[in-house]
């Protein structure tokens, strides 16, 4: 979508989005961005905008666990780890055989990550003013 030589000031400004404080804040950030950028990169706007229901949720939550969900390189991680996992295997013979596979490969994982996220204590402690209940119900 964009090439190297403008890469980081279109993060730069992305970033902006993701980080305002309120939904309106980053929908004024969104039209800075698209008043700048669509000349070049009109896709990358429209995708931000076609999306922006899927955004809006994100932009509630408190900046302490913002700062946790948008770091995805262990979700990525995660991911690529499952999908080599079922990729070696090939063919299930039913749903259960392919959920103990995830599941192993889940709980291979655990055990080699060694700490949490700088951010992690801060935003759990928001996990449990805004989850309370679920976090008792999982045992945390």
């Amino acid at each position: 979508m964009c090439p190297g030589k403008d890469r980081k000031k279109v993060a730069a400004d992305l970033k902006a989005i993701y980080r305002a404080e309120t939904e309106s804040a980053a929908q004024d950030r969104l039209f800075e961005f698209q008043a700048k950028w669509d000349g070049k990169y009109p896709t990358i706007g429209q995708s931000w905008r076609r999306n922006w229901e899927q955004v809006i949720p994100f932009l509630a939550s408190p900046q302490e666990i913002r700062k946790v969900i948008y770091t995805t390189n262990a979700i990525e991680s995660l991911n690529r780890s499952l999908r080599k996992a079922v990729k070696t295997r090939g063919h299930f013979p039913n749903d259960e055989t392919a959920t103990k596979l995830l599941y192993l490969a889940i709980r291979n994982l655990t055990a080699k990550w060694k700490m949490a996220p700088r951010e992690w204590a801060s935003a759990m402690n928001q996990f449990a003013i805004l989850f309370d209940d679920r976090l008792q119900a999982v045992g945390m």
